[in-house]
């Protein structure tokens, strides 16, 4: 095998191969709550029984005892630690022990001590006492042979707050001491460590074994003193991916069933975020903080990082879901305008994490539990007449006698129900949002937002579509490769009846990569969408759960909370008309460049022989990063220059290298991408585009299709802006 053929055999391993980031779950979740906040060892123990009971929502090995993983996250039981302090000789103070549960590497034992060394360091860099180490006793023989093979050394190291500064502040430094860690022991190049929790509040216990082993592979859990006021729990089914001990669940704040299906977008979105991303909480520490998601983890472990990172900030965490899993704001929403200015707040403030969710959160002060937008995934709940709230997947997982239960229910979608904990008091939906928002002037912030359909409205002149000519309309389409059949089959139904161009799992046209003929870039990304695990959902027939609302302005610091995040524009969608474009262009004024995403194929820009196109993408990029740090807020990436000597880049390309260019140099959160693009047209290239980077995406070309069928009569009656709309 010569060099071609190795490089080509390992690009087809780095294309197909395992990849961690690809990791989703579809899983039983709950939680078993103390109405009053007092803790109590029947929420442990109703909490492990409800564990047992959604057992099939898990896979099982083969060996019948390696599982996909389970765990519990549950308050540190005070006096089970003091007393074991007491032991081992000290005499801990009065104030909450603090209990780093961590996986270290089980296979070399000077990889543990280097581990033992970083924990160490950091901690006590920041001025806190160490009482020391403890074994976290383990009944292996329950376990799998699998399971086994892969298991960490399981210890906790117990740490006093010795420099006496409030469980507030302890919390915080514990957060980014646990952040310090990780980051060092990643430097030290140590596989297989991992920081279950650090916290003086809670503590998870969880591994790759079966959801009925939990109590029995940690004996822990079965001491009586293992008492607590709250327990979220969790059984994995990972679909199509490795289960392993870190990503076990819960994680540090939440415990969640589903997929994050926009978790690229997320992902790279948190990336830009870090660069404004401040808070005096951190006292300066923030870029210990950074990335807030680790490289590696998997959608829901994402998700809670950036909970967590939102929850230390300051932030409680019910509006922390709102933030990220918000219910949908439509016109057809009738929502109280307190509520919808909370909404409004959101929605300019973060990107939502989107996709089928059931989540069981915590805070420190609040238990919360929550639905996504659509709520795919259920979540049921019942309050007993002995001080509890169970709630979970599935109904009947703790019984109950009937004449006990004085309440039951379930969350709809973008519901949530929630515990205070300090004031012992529950709240359900309605309640919570109502207290969400009168936290702040939310009504008064919101009238800084500019809303795009006003500007439409305002405009002095409308925009004429029809503005090509018939032969130029056709050169055109000819230059991005649009066809006849694509008129007939892709345009026509989506204007005249609405919907999407269905195809039949019978065509047998060639794999863009292999056709003969031009296939748009958009093609090559058909199977990086969903198309098996849950039906495609129509945003406009589901409007009441369903929002396509976007926002254009800079990104700013998600962990702030003012009313300078509302200075932005807001958009009903980020596909745009022509006219609704200019509008925006108009409102935008000096603050945008404009830049041309065409090239010369008479000859190329730099002289390079046939790297025209390469040499175009470095022009590109080279002009976006030079507008944004010359003071233009907003990027406009167009191909109207395309000509008999101009040949149009595919804009999925070009919108792609300036959003990774930007990224890349923390430049992507002072900057809005908008789009106009002759080589759109179908559903799918608009969502390649958003998933790309793009703030706004106007199809010129195809609106002056439709402009030119209409005026030929191929649209029966109907008016032009009907067709437009």
């Amino acid at each position: 095998m010569n060099a071609d053929d190795r490089a080509n055999v390992q690009h087809l391993i780095d294309a197909y191969a395992y990849d961690p980031a690809d990791e989703h779950d579809a899983c039983g979740v709950g939680f078993v709550v103390a109405l009053d906040g007092q803790p109590r060892r029947d929420v442990v123990k109703k909490a492990i029984e409800a564990l047992r009971s959604v057992w099939h929502r898990g896979a099982v090995d083969a060996d019948g005892k390696t599982g996909d993983g389970a765990g519990i996250h549950i308050q540190v039981p005070q006096q089970f630690f003091r007393d074991y302090v007491n032991m081992i000789g000290h005499t801990p103070t009065e104030r909450n022990l603090a209990i780093g549960q961590v996986f270290l590497p089980r296979l070399s034992l000077e990889a543990q001590e280097a581990c033992r060394c970083i924990v160490e360091t950091e901690i006590l860099k920041f001025g806190y006492y160490i009482y020391g180490w403890r074994q976290v006793p383990v009944t292996v023989e329950v376990i799998g042979d699998k399971g086994n093979a892969t298991r960490p050394e399981i210890e906790q190291i117990i740490i006093g707050n010795l420099r006496g500064v409030s469980d507030d502040q302890f919390e915080t430094d514990l957060y980014i001491i646990r952040r310090r860690i990780e980051k060092a022991v990643k430097a030290a190049s140590i596989n297989d460590f991992y920081v279950c929790t650090l916290s003086s509040r809670s503590i998870v216990y969880k591994g790759m074994f079966l959801a009925e082993q939990l109590s029995t592979f940690y004996p822990d859990l079965a001491d009586d003193r293992f008492i607590s006021n709250f327990a979220i729990y969790h059984q994995r089914y990972s679909t199509n991916t490795f289960p392993t001990w870190p990503l076990a669940q819960p994680f540090r704040c939440l415990a969640h069933n589903g997929e994050i299906n926009t978790l690229r977008g997320n992902v790279n979105w948190m990336k830009a975020h870090e660069t404004r991303m401040d808070h005096p909480r951190f006292a300066g520490r923030d870029d210990d903080l950074k990335p807030v998601i680790p490289v590696g983890t998997s959608d829901s472990g994402a998700l809670d990082s950036v909970f967590e990172i939102m929850v230390r900030a300051g932030r409680p965490a019910p509006l922390v879901k709102t933030l990220l899993i918000p219910e949908a704001l439509t016109k057809a929403n009738s929502l109280p305008d307190d509520l919808k200015a909370l909404y409004s707040y959101c929605n300019a403030v973060m990107e939502p994490w989107d996709g089928p969710a059931a989540l069981a959160m915590y805070d420190g002060t609040w238990v919360v539990g929550g639905m996504d937008r659509n709520g795919l995934r259920p979540m049921r709940y019942a309050v007993s007449a002995e001080g509890l709230i169970i709630a979970g997947s599935e109904i009947g997982m703790v019984r109950i006698e009937e004449d006990l239960i004085l309440e039951k229910g379930r969350l709809g979608p973008g519901q949530m129900i929630a515990v205070h904990l300090g004031e012992g008091k529950l709240y359900k939906d309605a309640e919570i949002k109502a207290l969400l928002s009168r936290r702040k002037p939310y009504q008064d912030w919101v009238h800084n937002i500019t809303e795009l359909d006003a500007l439409v409205r305002c405009a002095a002149a409308r925009a004429e579509p029809g503005a090509l000519s018939s032969n130029e309309l056709r050169r055109r389409q000819c230059a991005v490769g649009l066809t006849h059949e694509d008129m007939e089959l892709i345009l026509h139904p989506m204007v005249e009846e609405g919907k999407e161009a269905v195809g039949s799992m019978g065509d047998d046209s060639a794999l863009a990569v292999l056709s003969e003929r031009y296939r748009g870039l958009h093609h090559f990304f058909r199977q990086n969408f969903s198309q098996v695990t849950n039906p495609p959902i129509d945003s406009l027939r589901e409007r009441r759960v369903m929002s396509l609302r976007t926002r254009l302005g800079n990104l700013g610091n998600i962990l702030e909370e003012d009313e300078s995040q509302c200075r932005v524009l807001q958009l009903e969608s980020p596909v745009l008309t022509t006219e609704e474009f200019r509008a925006m262009r108009d409102y935008m004024g000096d603050m945008a460049a404009v830049i041309d995403c065409t090239f010369d194929v008479g000859h190329t820009e730099i002289d390079s022989g046939q790297d025209a196109l390469r040499d175009a993408l470095r022009r590109i990029r080279r002009e976006a990063e030079e507008a944004v740090r010359g003071g233009p807020c907003h990027i406009i990436l167009t191909d109207e220059k395309t000509s008999a000597g101009r040949a149009p880049i595919p804009m999925i390309l070009a919108a792609a290298t300036v959003h990774t260019h930007l990224l890349r140099n923390d430049l992507r959160a002072f900057t809005s991408i908008n789009v106009r693009s002759g080589e759109c047209l179908d559903v799918h290239y608009f969502a390649v585009l958003i998933g790309v980077g793009a703030t706004t995406v106007n199809a010129y070309l195809a609106q002056e299709a439709i402009a030119d069928r209409h005026h030929r009569g191929l649209f029966s009656d109907a008016p032009l802006e009907k067709c437009l709309g």
